[in-house]
């Protein structure tokens, strides 16, 4: 996993000093090593962090001369050995161990289409050195970030949005309509806006083709049928579980593919504690497994030790507990909100800012059971949908936010969105072929939109800001896919992920399977008080803020009268949701 940009102009030589401002920025995604290649129009710049073959033979960008190619990648590709043997017997010849080579190599042999024999998390470009055709990719669960910026004299690309900030020359205006499904998703943006006008980003399972006459053209690569298939018409609740089992076996142990040791963070809920079950099922030793924990605040406890610990006893790992005290939050939030490359809300992102500072002191790679509520149903607004007649309506009454009137009452004038333009989005995917019925719709669309642009990159920019590489086995797109294809009953069953507990019971204490449900804690940010509420108070106040204009005042002094009063749909508090739009647009200068 690394950090990397680049530059397709459409006349005059890549602009090398914007290239590496933008590298600066990604110290921290990749602090083994740097590198930059250029050839007339295109620049690539690379920050590495060495996961698989740690040599220079495996720095990048890394260009094949007898091939005529060069490419920048960031992730992981889990069957790079098995493509490489492939390749080999085609009588390509490597020059590293490295999983990018075979990007190279892939690529040479199989085209543009070689991507969907890619098994892992990836966001990389590809040159033809000769044409100058250029090929952007990202994987099918938008694992791995890939930002895009338009500009008049031609298109840059980046890991992360402050990157293409740093190359300056951007339209910093803020989008309305991102600002509308800012406020009505919980910080949910989608492909393909950002909350900037002059930056959006390329989607998940999407490659963009840029040929050397300067059109360019998109291709989606994968989308998951989230339906019955007759193949699985006569398959039992037990056989079932028994799929579920062996792919999630499977992608774990995919995921231990590293020339360095893999780590586990162990939250102590069902989806690490299988992950940790099933890598001592193959005989894992002596894994490190992370869990961290908070002071308990007003009655809300703070950690859930008793049960990360029971399972780091019950499997033998090298087990570390991380304690933060309610001092260190606030210094932290401050790092964590630098960190993203896009604003978001859950109070998750200060503790995983802080447990992956603590990881990456051990380790390089984690595995993370990131991904498993979505894919396999365990959140709360599910069940209703399962026999609802309007899956729309349905949908946006349990999960949005707010309604589209109360937009007029947040955001001034410059900045509304006239439509409502989240709902106009949500009911776009709803319609979609290959879904079965509303409860398959919500899935599908929590799935492939809102998990990748909230948790998904929550965990990305918070693990790489300490050059930590997080790897999801939730998110293996073989599983993904069995996944959407299993019965919607038996994924709500027994309050939740029901085919997915019955299946781990093989391997979990019924006492972890069986607790309520748990949710990363973090009590001291629950509430807006003390130094926290003035913080707030004063970034909303502040000149930047006034002159910005983006909130009606009337609407910041009526929440900050009562802080803590009014709440959205899901329980958010509705002045924190200000608070952090505004304190991320005020750290990255804007």
């Amino acid at each position: 996993m690394c950090g990397f940009a680049g530059e397709v102009k459409t006349n005059g030589p890549a602009d090398i000093d914007a290239l590496e401002r933008m590298a600066a920025t990604m110290a921290s995604r990749g602090p083994d090593g740097n590198g930059l290649w250029t050839q007339d129009r295109v620049g690539l710049i690379h920050r590495r962090l060495s996961i698989i073959d740690l040599s220079e033979t495996g720095s990048q960008p890394m260009k094949d001369p007898d091939l005529g190619l060069a490419v920048v990648f960031n992730g992981c590709i889990y069957n790079y050995q098995e493509l490489r043997q492939e390749l080999r017997d085609r009588g390509y010849h490597f020059f590293s161990n490295s999983d990018t080579e075979v990007l190279l190599k892939g690529y040479h042999c199989w085209g543009t289409g070689f991507v969907e024999r890619l098994q892992g998390m990836f966001a990389f470009c590809l040159v033809e050195c000769d044409s100058g055709r250029v090929v952007l990719y990202r994987d099918r669960l938008g694992i791995k970030p890939l930002y895009l910026a338009e500009r008049s004299d031609g298109l840059r690309f980046a890991s992360t949005l402050p990157a293409l900030l740093a190359g300056g020359g951007i339209d910093t205006d803020l989008d309305p309509v991102a600002l509308h499904h800012y406020f009505s998703w919980h910080s949910v943006v989608p492909a393909p806006h950002t909350i900037l006008r002059g930056i959006r980003k390329l989607a998940p399972a999407t490659l963009l083709v840029i040929e050397p006459d300067g059109s360019r053209h998109q291709q989606t690569y994968w989308a998951p049928a989230f339906e019955r298939h007759p193949a699985h018409r006569d398959m039992t609740a037990g056989e079932w579980e028994d799929a579920v089992l062996e792919a999630l076996r499977c992608a774990v142990n995919r995921r231990m593919v590293a020339d360095v040791p893999v780590g586990v963070l162990l939250s102590g809920g069902l989806d690490s504690s299988l992950i940790v079950g099933l890598l001592a099922e193959a005989g894992q030793q002596n894994l490190q497994t992370f869990s961290i924990g908070f002071q308990d605040v007003g009655g809300v406890e703070g950690d859930e030790f008793t049960f990360s610990d029971l399972i780091a006893d019950h499997y033998g790992t090298d087990h570390h507990q991380l304690r933060v005290d309610t001092e260190e939050l606030l210094p932290a939030l401050s790092g964590a909100v630098a960190a993203m490359s896009e604003p978001m809300v859950s109070r998750d992102a200060v503790a995983f800012y802080l447990l992956s500072r603590e990881v990456s002191q051990h380790v390089k790679v984690v595995q993370s059971g990131q991904g498993a509520d979505e894919v396999f149903g365990g959140y709360h607004w599910y069940p209703p949908l399962l026999e609802a007649s309007n899956g729309l309506d349905t949908y946006a009454s349990v999960f949005f936010d707010r309604p589209h009137s109360e937009m007029a009452e947040i955001l001034s004038p410059a900045y509304a969105c006239g439509e409502d333009a989240s709902h106009t989005f949500v009911a776009a995917h709803f319609a979609q072929p290959n879904v079965g019925g509303a409860l398959d719709q919500a899935l599908r669309i929590d799935t492939t939109v809102m998990l990748v642009d909230d948790p998904v990159k929550r965990v990305d920019n918070m693990t790489m800001a300490w050059g930590l590489e997080a790897r999801t086995p939730f998110l293996d797109h073989e599983l993904v896919e069995l996944a959407a294809a299993c019965p919607p009953e038996l994924k709500l069953a027994s309050g939740g992920k029901g085919v997915l507990k019955e299946a781990s019971r093989r391997l979990v204490p019924a006492t972890v399977i069986d607790r309520p449900k748990g949710y990363f804690p973090v009590p001291a940010l629950m509430y807006l008080e003390g130094d926290l509420l003035a913080l707030v108070r004063d970034t909303l106040h502040a000149p930047v803020a006034r002159d910005r204009g983006l909130f009606r005042p009337e609407y910041i002094e009526r929440l900050l009268a009562k802080p803590n009063e009014e709440r959205t749909r899901l329980n958010g508090n509705k002045l924190w949701d200000l608070g952090l739009l505004e304190l991320w647009l005020q750290s990255h200068r804007l």
